[in-house]
């Protein structure tokens, strides 16, 4: 930050300035852990020495509560992969099923964002496609904050939805399907080789959540890359050639990603492991009849109180996925 063209790449410079903020928050954090511990080793001593049992109270609560940040930092502290600090675009996808699999997916979408909001996390909405008669055929966001891809990464996979169909009037239990893909923001510094010839370009008109936004030019931009197939669009923005590079940035990180899952299935292939990381791979089911319940198959994590989740509380489902990949051995070992 003391070098002279510092602020040359205005950007750049801002990205690092929130990275530097980031890290003394770690270090702010762990200080601060460091004397509670102290004062809590103190009033230890205290009363070992004095006896005074109404101390112990305020012990127990303090040493309940410290605990309790030292998890949270804990798991700052896994997120330690080149790309966790990145910021994380996130597509919803219904299944089979219509307006239900639609509906469930604009119900994730607000999950997300509530999650989103609880972190001071921002939200822009870079694709949507609006159900027929309700809900989203299809949605990408772009998620704002340092370790946004850490902490959603978890969220990868097809998410099962099993309810009483308020679409069904004989009221039926139905079950839904939405696939969520995750990925990270990748800086226009990695190097993904993309041809031009390799893409097809093609224009459309906005039409935003709601009927708002909607242009009555042709701003939107879809890019397929041909030889992988992979498709992105943005209609975030009123000019084409912005959303042109919103595109491009979002198809460089897709076509980055492909890559390392890849290498992945190579590494797994070669061990002779068991390894599924296919799209349509089911993580989390989320029941609200019969009974409540969320549960994640991958960890096992669950809780019956499904309206704090669909009300952004996954922290939960976050934290137990992540340690339990820091549990693996890596591919390094």
């Amino acid at each position: 930050m003391s070098a002279p063209d510092f602020w040359d790449d205005n950007e750049k410079a801002q990205k690092l300035i929130a990275e530097m903020n980031a890290v003394k928050g770690g270090v702010d954090q762990f200080q601060a852990l460091a004397s509670e511990y102290e004062d809590l080793e103190v009033l230890v001593e205290l009363l070992q020495e004095e006896q005074d049992e109404s101390m112990v109270g305020d012990i127990t609560s303090g040493i309940a509560a410290l605990v309790k940040k030292l998890e949270a930092f804990e798991l700052q502290l896994l997120l330690s992969q080149p790309y966790d600090k990145l910021n994380a675009i996130l597509e919803l996808h219904p299944g089979a099923g219509g307006t239900e699999s639609q509906d469930w997916a604009e119900m994730l979408l607000r999950m997300y964002r509530r999650w989103a909001e609880k972190r001071d996390f921002k939200v822009e909405v870079l694709d949507y496609l609006p159900g027929d008669e309700a809900g989203v055929k299809s949605v990408t966001l772009l998620i704002k904050g340092y370790n946004a891809y850490g902490y959603l990464k978890a969220e990868k996979g097809v998410h099962r939805l099993v309810r009483i169909s308020p679409f069904d009037a004989s009221g039926r239990r139905h079950t839904s399907f939405v696939s969520c893909d995750v990925m990270p923001e990748i800086d226009d510094d990695v190097e993904v080789e993309i041809r031009t010839e390799d893409l097809k370009v093609d224009t459309y008109r906005s039409s935003g959540a709601g009927g708002q936004h909607i242009n009555t030019t042709d701003s939107a931009v879809r890019i397929t890359h041909i030889p992988t197939g992979v498709v992105v669009s943005c209609q975030t923005e009123r000019s084409q050639i912005k959303n042109r590079e919103r595109a491009m940035k979002m198809l460089r990180s897709k076509l980055y990603e492909k890559k390392i899952e890849e290498q992945q299935k190579h590494l797994a292939e070669i061990r002779g492991e068991v390894s599924d990381i296919a799209w349509g791979s089911q993580i989390r089911s989320y029941v609200f009849h019969p009974y409540s319940m969320v549960k994640d198959h991958r960890t096992q994590a669950e809780t019956g109180n499904v309206g704090a989740v669909m009300d952004g509380e996954l922290d939960m489902f976050i934290d137990a996925y992540l340690r339990q990949q820091i549990a693996k051995p890596s591919k390094d070992s």
